[in-house]
């Protein structure tokens, strides 16, 4: 029997297809800000703060890099209760992305405070700055400016990964091409349009991230680091 595409099927359910991207997008602007703030945080520590607070960070690092997203989502969304701590599926999914995305970005954040030059840090001393200020208007901005196409990346990914948050119904477009197939059966049409519109979605986070990085630095930021 021979298949009659209809690729005008899906757009029946537009409402839906709007709701499901508008909800990918608020995902990735949490994830995002918060995420790559926690990852600065977790460089922080791992390179300038307290020793007692290194080895916690790195755990957290190591235990997020080698654990499946599915896997850290599903504990934090049905494990929680389990010890009484109750939040809404939104809530589980954006957290889970925060906690993600801020341990890549904090070994890719520390690979550019390791490429900084040592002579950068020791003008810095000579100003009587503090840790704190070396930090922040030494340290960072460079490395910062080193690594933005990496840490592009890695937000771009994770905006992609947000899919899975599918899994526990957060009605975001992965969600929203599941549910258009499952009421016209047109799962071929479904799909297709959800690629192309996470396609889009991906290229215009990109372009944002490329204009916030030459806003931030001047310039469009060059290397990478991983």
């Amino acid at each position: 029997m021979r298949y009659h595409f209809d690729f005008l099927a899906p757009f029946d359910y537009t409402s839906v297809i709007i709701k499901g991207v508008l909800v990918t997008i608020e995902l990735i602007a949490i994830g995002g800000v918060l995420g790559i703030a926690v990852g600065i945080f977790a460089a922080w520590a791992r390179t300038q703060g307290p020793l007692w607070l290194r080895p916690l960070v790195s755990a957290y690092v190591e235990l997020i890099r080698n654990t499946p997203f599915l896997i850290q989502l599903f504990f934090i969304f049905f494990g929680l209760p389990g010890i009484g701590l109750h939040i809404t599926e939104m809530q589980a999914a954006s957290l889970a992305m925060v906690i993600n995305l801020g341990a890549y970005s904090c070994e890719i954040i520390r690979a550019g405070i390791a490429a900084i030059a040592r002579g950068q840090i020791e003008a810095g001393q000579s100003l009587a700055m503090t840790r704190m200020q070396i930090f922040r208007h030494v340290i960072l901005p460079p490395a910062l400016q080193k690594i933005w196409p990496a840490l592009t990346s890695q937000v771009v990914i994770v905006m992609l990964g947000s899919a899975v948050c599918s899994q526990i119904a957060v009605e975001e477009l992965a969600y929203a091409a599941n549910f258009i197939q499952g009421r016209n059966f047109r799962s071929f049409e479904s799909y297709l349009l959800s690629t192309v519109i996470y396609l889009i979605l991906a290229i215009g986070l990109r372009q944002l991230l490329r204009l916030i990085g030459h806003w931030l630095f001047g310039r469009p930021a060059t290397g990478s680091a991983a």
